[in-house]
């Protein structure tokens, strides 16, 4: 998709419209000048003001920032902004504040204050650049919350005030089979991340929720249901998601028994979501430490992961395993625990490949499975699924100059169970 149907230009300016307010021509050019952090960049490519949405001054309702209202009515502006951001120069180099351009608002544009961004382990991966391709300087985070402060003017499902969350997507190509299923993140054209990624435009660098202000098409922002605190509600546009497609897939429901392998922070949503669903749960873990928290979070039982005795007893229980560890851990003991045409989904990362017996699988005709997130029509049934039942993350909220720290304490699994960056003080 070459850019918004809407504005109805031909080919070639409709892909100048998608580059307008780009940082760099490319992303894997160097472009810490833009971003303050000392480097040299390219310039921008010129823009073209006939292709912009018209200005939207929404007199309707105030503006509005965590809840507050201004007395100045909001309008959708026609050249790119400069707003404020946490970013790492290179790969483990500590994050800095910097200022960050975003693009000019389109007419199916929905500009987004953040309050909130939850820390993804997948953040720390990329920017120490532990899985290779790592795009920097880099602006983490896909799990954001924050209120509508514009709007342009093809948007139909926002309004200014709202309050919404952008996930790990920010856009796809719309048109290919998966993208019409609501699976855009196997899009076959290549998704757009909200991060360490670019635009559709292939030019347009993405920056992620480690920043005072987000500018999405309407299509990828979420409405995060009344009712749900923003901190809490961060984490799901990610974890939340991430466990909740696996157990919805493998159609778990009263009566199953679902075992999730860790306890952290995929694993304390893995039980939230499927408590919530009626099954009986049982942690695996390789902590007792765990066990009260287990309980605490819905869990009926709990067991050591490396205690042969214990494991054995669990033999032929569970109809769907969630294994969410990310360290090297035996699959052929999990896989014993499973009943016959059960399915263990994977939704960890362990580096490294993985060991296994193929008669852990034959014998009981089971399944093992990837699960990564859902599409945007799927994060929408989670998070309204999570307003119903009251369903939030466990989180310790931080402010934009301790990530650095957290990240730390991440890797040493010093948290309950999601930190999460309260950015106001970066509008």
């Amino acid at each position: 998709m070459e850019g918004p149907e809407d504005l109805e230009l031909e080919p070639e300016r409709r892909r100048d419209g998608l580059v307008a307010g780009s940082v760099l021509a490319h992303p894997r050019h160097d472009r810490a000048e833009q971003l303050g952090l000392g480097l040299r960049g390219e310039e921008a490519p010129e823009r073209d003001q006939r292709i912009m949405p018209r200005v939207v001054v929404d007199r309707t309702r105030p503006s509005m920032r965590y809840g507050c209202a201004e007395s100045e009515p909001t309008m959708t502006t026609t050249a790119p902004r400069t707003v404020s951001a946490i970013a790492t120069a290179s790969a483990g180099a500590p994050f800095t504040r910097t200022t960050i351009e975003r693009r000019a608002a389109r007419a199916d544009d929905v500009v987004i204050a953040i309050s909130h961004c939850g820390i993804c382990h997948s953040d720390i991966h990329q920017a120490r650049d532990e899985w290779g391709g790592s795009i920097f300087p880099m602006v983490p985070g896909h799990e954001i919350v924050g209120r509508v402060t514009e709007i342009g003017g093809g948007v139909t499902k926002f309004e200014v005030g709202d309050q919404v969350g952008v996930g790990c997507l920010v856009d796809s190509c719309r048109t290919c089979d998966f993208c019409a299923r609501g699976l855009e993140q196997f899009c076959m054209a290549g998704c757009a991340p909200t991060y360490n990624g670019t635009e559709m435009d292939r030019k347009t660098p993405t920056y992620g929720g480690y920043s005072g202000t987000v500018v999405v098409t309407e299509a990828f922002v979420l409405r995060i249901p009344d009712g749900l605190d923003p901190a809490g509600a961060a984490p799901l546009l990610c974890a939340g998601i991430t466990t909740y497609s696996p157990l919805r897939r493998w159609g778990v429901k009263p009566g199953h028994r679902v075992g999730v392998v860790g306890l952290g922070g995929l694993g304390h949503m893995a039980v939230k979501l499927a408590v919530a669903m009626g099954a009986e749960v049982t942690v695996l873990s390789s902590s007792a430490s765990k066990e009260a928290d287990a309980r605490r979070l819905g869990a009926h039982e709990f067991a050591i992961s490396k205690d042969p005795a214990a494991m054995k007893k669990l033999g032929r229980r569970f109809d769907v395993i969630v294994d969410t560890v990310s360290a090297p851990h035996d699959y052929d003991a999990q896989l014993r625990t499973l009943r016959p045409e059960g399915v263990m989904a994977i939704v960890g990362a362990p580096p490294g490949s993985v060991s296994l017996k193929p008669f852990s699988l034959i014998s009981g005709s089971k399944t093992i499975a990837g699960s990564a997130i859902g599409g945007i029509r799927e994060t929408q049934e989670m998070l309204d699924y999570c307003g119903e039942k009251g369903i939030v993350a466990d989180v310790e909220v931080i402010g934009p100059d301790a990530i650095d720290g957290a990240y730390e304490r991440v890797l040493k699994s010093d948290v309950r169970y999601r930190f999460v960056v309260d950015t106001a003080g970066l509008v």
